[in-house]
């Protein structure tokens, strides 16, 4: 029979018993001696199929697996020490048992597991192996594979409960087309009838979703601080959005010709997701709106510099003093400057003729 990883005690900051501890580092040590086995098992299946190039990446992602669960367990043998362990130990050890392996597989994007969710993991590969395969641990009978499919369904149910509010409604319509289909089988085999063609994709689909289900949980909590951040980039570009459409409406309503680029709206953003590459991608949209809005800031706000700008000098020229046709220039200039909204090019050009002919007059004469 396929090896079932071990229940963990505890949680993370806890301080578990010491005898549940001792009971589970000693079926973690016998879980991992029959991993191994299977695995080689597995491997020279594999090897001897018509699959190799197919599933070889399977079996070294297993042993991959198992290298870091094992690595794992040896730092809690050591952290145990035949059970002389205090209370700082202890959570050490439940440290050590529920916190990321250093590991593993990061190509099949398997980081961020603890000891109990890289043991299920491995799990249900090895399951899936063996299916493909078409191999049977232990000529065990029907009834048998229907109990383990019951049992998966549950730590099923267990680990749908910990999904996302938005992926919940699709995991749990899919548990249901499992356990339908479960029904079928049992309901089947009860009869007498040969379910050996049911139970073998339904026990390939279930030990996939269960893999893809701690696996997404991992790359969650992997994304957890990622996610918090880009969170606060968004809603810091989010109150920068309405100083931004109040500035674009004062240059509007101060100077023309006006510049002409839009205010970027976060709302179409949606919401921050959760998974890598809609993070990446989310990621960079929000980069693009935080450079839009930059430009936005940048060019109507030099609009309006621009305005008083040319009134500061227009007001330097007028101290200095010019004579009668200066003064004409001057006040053809004021006038413009007075509109609202400014004629910008018609100012510039107006002053620039104050500035030239202030030059060249010298002053009052």
């Amino acid at each position: 029979m396929i090896a079932v990883a071990p229940a963990a005690p505890g949680k993370l900051g806890d301080q578990p018993d010491p005898q549940r501890l001792l009971t589970y580092l000693t079926d973690l040590g016998l879980w991992l001696t029959s991993r191994r086995a299977e695995l080689d098992e597995l491997d020279a299946a594999v090897q001897a199929s018509d699959h190799a190039g197919e599933l070889t990446g399977d079996v070294r992602l297993g042993l991959t697996l198992w290298q870091a669960i094992k690595t794992r367990n040896e730092q809690l043998l050591a952290t145990w020490d035949s059970g002389r362990v205090g209370a700082v130990e202890r959570e050490k050890i439940a440290q050590l048992i529920w916190s990321r392996l250093d590991t593993p597989g990061a190509a099949a994007g398997l980081t961020g597991m603890s000891v109990p969710e890289a043991s299920r993991t491995s799990d249900a590969l090895t399951a899936q192996l063996r299916q493909r395969l078409q191999l049977d641990p232990s000529g065990s009978a029907v009834l048998v594979r229907l109990r383990d499919l019951r049992a998966q369904l549950e730590r099923l149910r267990d680990q749908i409960a910990l999904e996302p509010r938005e992926g919940v409604e699709a995991a749990r319509l899919k548990l249901q087309g499992l356990a339908a289909r479960l029904e079928v089988a049992s309901d089947k085999a009860g009869r007498g009838g040969d379910v050996g063609g049911l139970l073998g994709p339904l026990e390939l689909d279930a030990a996939t979703f269960e893999r893809d289900l701690i696996v997404g949980g991992a790359m969650r909590r992997q994304n957890a601080a990622r996610i918090v951040k880009i969170d606060a980039i968004r809603r810091h570009l989010a109150e920068r959005e309405p100083g931004l459409r109040a500035l674009v409406e004062r240059t509007v309503a101060a100077v023309t010709p006006a510049p002409k680029y839009a205010v970027p709206d976060i709302e179409n953003l949606g919401p921050v997701p959760t998974t890598t590459p809609e993070l990446d991608a989310y990621e960079a949209r929000l980069a693009s709106v935080g450079k839009a809005m930059d430009v936005v800031e940048e060019s109507y706000s030099a609009a309006l510099e621009s305005v008083e700008a040319l009134r500061s000098e227009l007001a330097g020229i007028e101290a200095k003093g010019l004579d009668a046709t200066g003064a004409s220039l001057l006040a053809a200039a004021r006038g413009v400057l007075g509109q609202t909204p400014v004629q910008l090019d018609a100012a510039r050009s107006l002053v620039a003729g104050c500035r030239a002919y202030a030059s060249t007059s010298g002053g009052r004469s």
